[in-house]
């Protein structure tokens, strides 16, 4: 059964969404994270991914007072992401409580130090982050284009032992128009043995049950739940 991951993305201390990726869409959803963490757990939830917008933005961690509070209030497992650039920026993320970390930028410009935390930290505390627009990876908050195409990039990482991907399609984030499910469903055909996340255009429970069906391992969404266009008690079967 698919793993369900609800997302709190972060500007300036708050829980907001954005569309494509474009800060000046930006919607306050709640001023104090912590209280839609607890919503969170409260109806079941147990894995939060949460995304330090502003950490995106500005290269390094910026949010992770945020990251503290949610994990000495709640008993979430907190995948953490956004401005993890460096050495400092991930020891923070997981001295701040996060049990694993997102990481794109990086292993697209400086794929040694991605090596290094590969095998520092281990494969399951890693997540590689694939943002992909056009079949192509963007960074650095999705305002750079990497060049590299999805496919021979994830190829290259899976065989440098990363477990856990998470790809999300640019075009469908915040669109609340479905997920790119034939993407997902290409990728876990290539690369079976993978937890692959799939994020992006989630917007109702049926999208959920299909890629459920179509056997994508997780799914992480924000703007359905918080447009109220998935139910709390619609995702049950699934906690």
């Amino acid at each position: 059964m698919i793993e369900i991951i609800p997302a709190i993305d972060i500007i300036e201390g708050k829980c907001v969404r954005l569309t494509k990726g474009d800060y000046d869409t930006k919607k306050v959803y709640n001023d104090d994270p912590l209280e839609v963490a607890k919503m969170m757990e409260a109806n079941g939830m147990r894995r939060l991914h949460v995304v330090d917008l502003d950490g995106a933005k500005s290269q390094h961690i910026v949010n992770y007072n945020i990251i503290e509070r949610i994990a000495d209030h709640t008993s979430l497992v907190i995948d953490f992401g956004g401005g993890i650039k460096t050495d400092e920026d991930i020891d923070i993320a997981f001295g701040s409580g996060a049990s694993l970390v997102t990481v794109g930028s990086v292993a697209v410009k400086e794929p040694e130090l991605f090596g290094e935390w590969l095998e520092k930290y281990s494969p399951a505390k890693i997540i590689l982050g694939a943002d992909v627009k056009n079949g192509l990876i963007s960074i650095n908050g999705w305002k750079e284009e990497a060049g590299d195409q999805l496919m021979p990039f994830l190829e290259r990482y899976v065989n440098k032992g990363v477990e856990n991907v998470l790809c999300t399609d640019i075009s469908k984030d915040g669109m609340l128009e479905g997920p790119a499910t034939e993407l997902y469903s290409k990728i876990m055909k290539q690369f079976p043995d993978i937890h692959l996340i799939a994020s992006g255009g989630v917007s109702c429970i049926e999208d959920i049950e299909a890629l459920d069906k179509a056997g994508i391992p997780a799914v992480v969404f924000g703007k359905a739940l918080y447009e109220g266009k998935i139910k709390m008690e619609e995702l049950k079967p699934y906690l």
